[in-house]
């Protein structure tokens, strides 16, 4: 439920009741010329007016929670296709609940240094309601499903990380791969199955999903399966692979593909309804290089940006890549939602699957 981020939102907040926020001389100048009126300008120009101010601005801060091998490709091909306007990426790479916890920071001092966000659709709601992005527009959103965009649309999804099963092909033969959720309820399955620490949000979307009385009483009988509780999907994952764990009921799907294309023993199998975590990019509401940032956001989310994320075995957002990791039903974790009820599910998980789980958590 990325209690994390929530507790660097709320610390924030709380540094901001007893200081106060000394207005820089950008943050003024952005306030006398906010830069709202081109992000969301479409004239026939709009491109080349796009080109002529990142010209000028020559830089773009991007502040995201993008890995650096997966990042840095990106930058690389943003800095060549922009060669001739000589726009240079200043990267800030760190984790989502790190770009929160410094994005509001360096707000509350009247500092605004990042033109772009990227990270997950949690963190990038709680900037949005801190009034750190704007909606904006670009021609790519042509190309997105209707799921990437939450309804204040000031970020769209520009990846996603989708909750699918993993199993040992060593361990779990082909014809006792789960095909439903009930399936992994199965007494073979009893102590077998594991389950990362922190996926409230995952919990409370599927639950939801099935109907929030049918899926409480579903997650009743999955803890009853005394499940393994385990921190982080990548080590889930990477269990799997190893055969210490035979099944996992929600990992990524594509870091069990980038462990099966390294020839591990290991498949993934999507579910329905399968859940999807957004990562999202946005433009900063007051943005020192508005035009390159939006520019930034044009290019991470063109064909070519979403091809660049494919490369990297994530899954790109775009209905224009085809991906085999998105080629499923999908419904996607609404960020507003999990912050809104981020306290009633973060206690149900924990009651039904961590509370007795201390001595298996690693």
């Amino acid at each position: 439920m990325k209690s994390i981020a929530l507790s660097a939102w709320h610390c924030a907040l709380a540094a901001c009741a007893i200081g106060f926020i000394a207005v820089s001389g950008n943050a003024a100048a952005q306030a006398r010329n906010p830069p709202a009126s081109i992000y969301t300008y479409q004239g026939e120009d709009r491109e080349q007016r796009l080109l002529d101010g990142a010209r000028k601005e020559g830089t773009v801060a991007v502040y995201t929670s993008l890995n650096v091998k997966d990042s840095a490709p990106i930058v690389e091909a943003f800095e060549k296709k922009y060669a001739a306007q000589k726009i240079k990426v200043t990267l800030w790479r760190a984790s989502g609940e790190k770009v929160v916890q410094r994005a509001l920071t360096e707000a509350r001092a009247g500092r605004f240094t990042p033109d772009v966000f990227e990270s997950d659709g949690i963190e990038m709601e709680i900037l949005a309601r801190e009034k750190l992005m704007q909606e904006f527009y670009s021609p790519a959103f042509k190309t997105l499903p209707p799921q990437a965009f939450p309804a204040h649309r000031q970020y769209v999804a520009d990846r996603f990380n989708f909750f699918t099963i993993a199993y040992n092909t060593k361990l779990v033969k082909p014809e006792d791969v789960p095909n439903n959720y009930q399936d992994l309820l199965d007494p073979k399955w009893a102590g077998k199955i594991a389950l990362e620490a922190g996926d409230a949000d995952w919990f409370m979307a599927l639950a939801k999903s099935m109907g929030e009385k049918e899926g409480m009483a579903y997650f009743r009988k999955l803890a009853d399966m005394k499940p393994q509780i385990r921190t982080g999907h990548t080590l889930v994952s990477e269990l799997v692979a190893a055969g210490e764990i035979p099944l996992a009921a929600a990992v990524y799907n594509h870091a069990v593909e980038r462990l099966a294309k390294n020839g591990a023993p290991i498949k993934w199998k999507a579910l329905a309804p399968t859940m999807g975590r957004p990562g999202a990019v946005g433009v900063a509401r007051h943005a020192p290089h508005p035009h390159a940032a939006l520019l930034f956001a044009d290019f991470l989310l063109s064909p070519e940006g979403q091809e660049l994320i494919k490369q990297r075995n994530r899954v790109p957002a775009s209905t224009q890549v085809e991906s085999p990791l998105n080629q499923f039903k999908y419904e996607t974790i609404n960020p507003a939602q999990v912050l809104d009820e981020a306290d009633k599910w973060e206690t149900l998980w924990n009651n039904l699957f961590l509370k007795n789980a201390g001595a298996s958590k690693q």
